[in-house]
C-alpha cells in the first residue's frame, strides 16, 4: 500500500516540474524579446537615381530616413523611411526681358494725337533733326547725309542736271556769320577755266611758303589729305550754308577733320605740294561736288564779296557742257605693249601711263580699254 501511495506522488512532482519548466521557459523568452537588436542602416536607405548633368532637369532630393522605433506614451511606433516623387519637373520656359535697352534708330515721322477729347483726329507731324553749326541751326540730314574724310567729291552729283535757283546767303553779321579771304593778299597767278588739255577747277592766288591760310566761312573741317599727284596738302571746309572751300598744296595742314572753325581762322600754311609749279594757294569752292567760279563771288583785287548772297542757277555749271572733251581707247590685243601702243598713236609710254593709272612695268590683259588721249 505505502508502495502505490510512493509512486502516485512520484508522478504528481514530475507533472508539476514539467508544468513549472513550461512557464519559466515562456517568460524567459519574454524577456530576451525585450533586447533592442541593432538596425542595419544600409538595408533601409533610400538611394536617389543617378540623374546626367546634359539634362536641365531638377528632381526632387530622396531623404534618407531609417526604421527607428520610437516611445511616445507607452506606445510602441515604427517610422517607415518616406520616399519623396521623383518624377522630372516642367522644364522652364525662358522668355527675354521686353525691357532690355535695345538702341533703336527714332522714326523721323510720327503720328501724334494732336486732337482735343472727343474730336479723335490724328495729325502727323514731321520731325527733323538739327545740328548748331556756329550758331546756325542746319538740318541734319543735309548737313552729314554724307560725309567723307578723304575724297573732295563724293556726291557723284551731276552739275549739268542742275535745274534749280537757290539763293545761298554767304554773311549775316546781325546772326553773327562772317566771311573772310582765304591770304592776307589775293593776287591772282591763275584763273577757273581750261587750261591747255586740262581743266582747272580753282583760282590760285599767291603766296609765299609758309605763308597762313585762313576758312573762308563759318563751318566744320571734312577733309584734310595728302594727294601727289594733285593737290598735295589739302583741307576741305563744309559750311552751314551749303558750299564747301578748298585749300590745296599747302605745306602743312593744321585743321583736323570734324574741327568747327570760323570764318578767318587759321587753317595752315601755304606752299608748293604736290602737282604745283611754284608756291601758290589753289582756292575753290563747290557746291554738291560741283566747282563754281570763285570770282563769281568774290572780288579778290578789292578783297571783298560781291554780296551777302550768291543766286546758284543751272548757268553756274554751263562751263561742264563747253569744256567736255572727247575722249579716246585703245583695245588691248595679245602681243600689245606700252611701247608699240605709244608709237602707233604718236604719243608716249610716260603719258599713257599719266592717264591709266599704271606703270612701265604693269602688265595689259587682252580686252581691256587703254586710254589714249
Amino acid at each position: 500500500m505505502l508502495k502505490k501511495v510512493g509512486f502516485v506522488i512520484l508522478a504528481c512532482l514530475l507533472i508539476i516540474a514539467t508544468l513549472f519548466a513550461d512557464v519559466y521557459g515562456k517568460q524567459k523568452g519574454k524577456h530576451r524579446k525585450k533586447r533592442k537588436k541593432p538596425i542595419k542602416k544600409d538595408l533601409m536607405r533610400v538611394k536617389a537615381p543617378k540623374i546626367s548633368s546634359k539634362k536641365n532637369v531638377k528632381y526632387g532630393a530622396a531623404k534618407k530616413s531609417s526604421n527607428k522605433r520610437r516611445k511616445t506614451n507607452g506606445v510602441k511606433k515604427t517610422i517607415t523611411p518616406q520616399v519623396t516623387d521623383l518624377t522630372p519637373a516642367p522644364k522652364k520656359h525662358f522668355v527675354e526681358d521686353s525691357t532690355i535697352n535695345i538702341p533703336v534708330k527714332p522714326l523721323p515721322i510720327m503720328a501724334e494725337d494732336t486732337s482735343t477729347i472727343g474730336d479723335g483726329e490724328l495729325s502727323i507731324v514731321e520731325e527733323e533733326e538739327e545740328v548748331n553749326v556756329d550758331s546756325t541751326w542746319v538740318k541734319a540730314t543735309e548737313y552729314y547725309a554724307i560725309w567723307d574724310s578723304k575724297r573732295v567729291n563724293p556726291y557723284r552729283i551731276d552739275g549739268t542736271q542742275f535745274a534749280d535757283t537757290i539763293n545761298i546767303l554767304l554773311y549775316d553779321t546781325a546772326k553773327n556769320l562772317n566771311w573772310a579771304m582765304p591770304l592776307k593778299d589775293t593776287y591772282i597767278t591763275s584763273r577757273f577755266g581750261r587750261r591747255g588739255y586740262r581743266f582747272h577747277y580753282g583760282t590760285d592766288l599767291e603766296l609765299d611758303t609758309g605763308d597762313s591760310v585762313f576758312a573762308a566761312f563759318d563751318g566744320i573741317v571734312r577733309v584734310r589729305h595728302y594727294d601727289r599727284r594733285g593737290y598735295g596738302n589739302h583741307l576741305v571746309v563744309r559750311h552751314y550754308n551749303g558750299l564747301e572751300t578748298l585749300y590745296g598744296h599747302l605745306s602743312r595742314a593744321e585743321a583736323e577733320p570734324g574741327q568747327l572753325v570760323k570764318a578767318g581762322d587759321f587753317l595752315g600754311f601755304g606752299g608748293s605740294t604736290g602737282r604745283s609749279s611754284g608756291p601758290h594757294l589753289h582756292f575753290e569752292v563747290r557746291y554738291q561736288g560741283n566747282p563754281i567760279n570763285p570770282e563769281d563771288m568774290y572780288d579778290f583785287r578789292h578783297k571783298k564779296l560781291y554780296s551777302d548772297e550768291f543766286v546758284l542757277t543751272p548757268g553756274t555749271f554751263n562751263y561742264i557742257t563747253k569744256s567736255a572733251r572727247k575722249l579716246s581707247y585703245h583695245r588691248i590685243r595679245s602681243g600689245d605693249t606700252l611701247g608699240g601702243i605709244a608709237r602707233k598713236y604718236g604719243t608716249t609710254v610716260r603719258y599713257l601711263c599719266r592717264v591709266n593709272g599704271i606703270s612701265p612695268r604693269s602688265v595689259l590683259r587682252a580686252g581691256r580699254r587703254l586710254r589714249i588721249r
